[in-house]
């Protein structure tokens, strides 16, 4: 169980993650030992607790960018750059565990799949989900990155990636940080003209699935997909 009382000094962090393992750490002492370092007159604990509160909590702070991050006092580029670094290496952690292993049966198995990637960032991302035959992952490529409400990709660069990994099929997924998932009329624009540029090329378009923090939204469920 973690502890609640973040410890007064960086040694305690290090310490008990020694002894009892890194798990059994409260997220202020993680985050103080990605720092490593407090700052003028500030122990580094102190440091994490300020930053995580300014963030808005865990979620909030894996949503940060390195330039907000960069400018909160005693953080600078070096400590911001690690606190991303070590986000994003859990994300993509998350989603390679699957990889190659995993039957994505069900748009809410696509949907677990690639919220640990795309589920806390702040900008659209659009990715392919690169199937086998049997409904495994292949790959998980992301083809454009955007804004806060939208990007803009090609079916050709999509389709790139099933022909590249020699896809069966393919899902189309990408994220809306409004936090509503529901396909706006672009979406739905958008997949159609790929499902038809799919069908030209023997690769199935089976899913264009639009994840959020906590809900998502399925094409192919809502009847959308030709």
């Amino acid at each position: 169980m973690t502890t609640t009382s973040p410890p007064s000094s960086m040694g305690l962090p290090r310490e008990r993650a020694l002894a009892f393992g890194i798990a059994e750490l409260a997220d202020l002492e993680l985050l103080a030992i990605v720092l490593g370092t407090g700052a003028a007159r500030t122990p580094v604990v102190d440091l994490a607790a300020r930053v995580m509160s300014q963030a808005g909590g865990l979620v909030g702070l894996a949503r940060s960018s390195p330039a907000w991050l960069s400018d909160q006092p005693g953080i600078g580029q070096a400590k911001a750059l690690r606190i991303c670094a070590g986000f994003e290496l859990a994300r993509r952690a998350a989603a390679l565990e699957v990889v190659g292993r995993t039957k994505l049966a069900s748009s809410s198995d696509v949907a677990a799949y690639a919220r640990a990637r795309l589920g806390t960032l702040t900008h659209e991302e659009m990715w392919v989900l690169a199937l086998d035959g049997q409904n495994g992952a292949r790959a998980f490529r992301r083809v454009a990155q955007g804004g806060l409400h939208g990007c803009s990709v090609s079916a050709r660069d999509i389709l790139r990636v099933g022909l590249q990994e020699a896809a069966s099929a393919i899902v189309l997924v990408h994220n809306h940080p409004s936090g509503d998932p529901t396909p706006s009329a672009e979406d739905i624009a958008m997949t159609r003209v790929l499902a038809e540029a799919a069908d030209i090329v023997g690769i199935a378009l089976v899913d264009h699935v639009v994840v959020a923090h906590d809900s998502y939204a399925s094409l192919l469920d809502l009847g959308l997909l030709p």
